[in-house]
């Protein structure tokens, strides 16, 4: 008998020993225990995807018969994650004719029939039971292969790194690895049992199309999965651009991971929540919104998604000293909001539901506050707590790693999205308001909830949150930057306390410069100045110095600053 390591990984057990591709190991404390160099290591993950690209023929590309089958292709803007099923904990790919990643007919089937607006349109096209009498569908779904063989180059190891527990309480970092395909085109087949008109075939691909606008494949809520077109899926769409430190994939390259717009909007409607009503509800509600799992009640489907399209996105290397780190600029670039799905859970309500149109309205009303409160307070992915250094502390970055990231509205949305600053209580303003409408949230009234709590790290509730603030000339004149590197008073400094967080250690303050716009009757006039903000979650119980820390730069803030209190 062959030896295991013989053997492709494709094809072993997903455990120790043998292959256990979704593992991200500690490939420095591995090289101590093998007693090798760290670059001669790499994650599994990686072995597994080039055994397996390197056994398909680049020459060799399935098609659908020419004949029997019509095809359309669709390019996805991000990664596509397909899943055949879980093996020890691994999301592994479904694999079609001759090795190729292959979207199957049945998943292609189940998003079609779910996208067909009538009964008769579903029995016609995908069959079913028609008042106990089972009938067959007249169509046929090949499922869908990549158009050519450049995903056989493409770098298919992907992460999943929840970090919600991490970036609101300061719990546990988990990553994990996943397979996915990264920008593909896919080509879909669908066969019909009888002739039909071209007509019926071009209503035939409307259908398909709407189902892609809410997307296929896995984790479609975090930006997986989605075409550039939502359709009636869309439930709004918001034109800004950002630049920033950029994701790293595994192997250490860029990626822009429209993931993080999920992720940031998911954790905000976390703290709000938790700042009018109890933990469990607050928890409660988030999933319905967002989707995720609950200890007891098993998996929640979300309401709501996220798609990302940026045309224009650019990268390139900081460099500073010793330092290279990868940035992106997104250009003009559009966040869709998605409604994904119609269906009140059981597991949050009393009784499951589907979602009425004044419940969707009132959503939209509930999103779009979320995203004002997501753009004044901080930005997107990496670094989001912070300014970005090159805009507004650029004398900081000699021999200096580069920090944070600036996001803005483009024009098509200013006038929806801008929270105007005539004078700076009208950020306290926007904020009283804000905590009132989340409070009367009216999904929130279906379920007996009681008193914040305050466990949650960063709950948005008066005494948990400080926010202090002050009108900036222009982006040379942020005063705050300076006091994350250098000490804000003599003798004085919140530099690498828990204050400002340190490497591997979330902090609890956040940074932002907010271009100031002020309204002129139903007039958007941009200042060129900035609002510049900071929110603060002190600690009144821990470790003693750290308090004391926090307590004297709030009194600094207080008695010796421009900074108002705001919140």
């Amino acid at each position: 008998m062959s030896d295991h390591n013989d053997v492709p990984l494709m094809f072993q057990a997903q455990v120790a020993g043998r292959s256990q591709i979704h593992k991200l190991e500690d490939l420095g404390k591995k090289a101590q225990e093998l007693g090798v160099r760290q670059e001669d290591l790499r994650q599994q993950a990686y072995d597994w995807v080039e055994e397996w690209q390197e056994a398909c023929d680049s020459k060799n590309v399935p098609a659908f018969s020419k004949r029997r089958v019509r095809w359309k292709e669709f390019s996805f803007t991000w990664r596509m994650v397909t899943n055949s099923g879980q093996d020890g904990g691994v999301i592994r790919p479904v694999i079609g004719e001759r090795g190729w990643v292959y979207f199957p007919g049945s998943s292609m089937k189940g998003a079609f029939r779910r996208a067909c607006t009538s009964q008769e349109e579903k029995l016609r096209y995908c069959g079913g039971d028609n008042n106990g009498e089972i009938h067959s569908g007249i169509l046929r779904f090949h499922g869908g292969y990549p158009k050519k063989y450049d995903w056989l180059n493409d770098s298919l190891v992907d992460m999943i790194h929840p970090q919600e527990d991490w970036q609101l309480n300061g719990g546990e970092r988990k990553t994990a690895i996943q397979l996915s395909l990264y920008k593909p085109t896919l080509i879909f087949g669908i066969s019909s049992v009888k002739p039909l008109p071209e007509e019926e075939w071009g209503h035939i691909w409307q259908i398909w199309e709407v189902a892609l606008g809410k997307g296929i494949g896995s984790r479609v809520s975090a930006g997986y999965g989605q075409i550039e077109t939502h359709g009636a899926s869309n439930l709004l769409t918001i034109g800004l651009y950002g630049q920033g430190l950029s994701s790293k994939r595994i192997d250490g390259e860029k990626e822009f991971r429209p993931n993080g717009f999920k992720a940031a909007l998911r954790g905000h409607t976390r703290r709000l929540f938790s700042g009018v009503t109890d933990d469990v509800t607050a928890e409660k509600l988030t999933n319905q919104l967002w989707g995720g799992l609950a200890d007891k009640d098993g998996a929640i489907v979300g309401l709501l998604g996220v798609a990302f399209s940026a045309p224009n996105l650019d990268f390139e290397i900081y460099r500073s000293g010793r330092y290279r780190m990868p940035l992106y600029d997104t250009g003009e670039a559009l966040l869709n909001i998605l409604l994904l799905n119609n269906n009140l859970s059981k597991q949050v309500f009393k009784q499951e539901r589907q979602l009425s149109e004044q419940d969707c309205k009132n959503l939209k009303v509930f999103i779009i506050q979320l995203v004002k409160f997501s753009m004044l307070m901080g930005g997107f992915g990496k670094s989001w707590r912070r300014i970005d250094h090159r805009l507004f502390f650029p004398q900081y970055l000699n021999d200096k790693p580069m920090i944070g990231c600036h996001w803005e509205f483009i024009e098509e949305s200013e006038k929806r999205y801008v929270i105007p600053v005539n004078q700076i209580a009208d950020i306290t303003t926007f904020l009283d308001e804000l905590q009132r409408k989340v409070a009367g949230f009216p999904l929130m009234r279906e379920i007996k909830r009681g008193k914040p709590q305050g466990n949650l790290r960063e709950a948005w509730q008066k005494g948990n949150v400080e926010v202090w603030g002050r009108i900036a000339d222009n982006k040379n004149d942020s005063l705050a930057v300076r006091w994350f590197h250098d000490p804000y008073s003599t003798g004085k400094s919140i530099q690498r306390s828990e204050l400002t967080g340190k490497m591997g250690q979330i902090g609890r303050i956040w940074h932002r410069m907010y271009p100031r716009y002020r309204k002129r009757g139903e007039e958007l006039i941009d200042t060129g100045e900035y609002v510049e903000l900071l929110t603060i979650f002190p600690n009144r119980s821990g470790n003693e110095e750290e308090v004391k820390k926090t307590e004297d730069f709030l009194n600094f803030l207080k008695d010796s600053s421009d900074f108002i209190q705001l919140w």
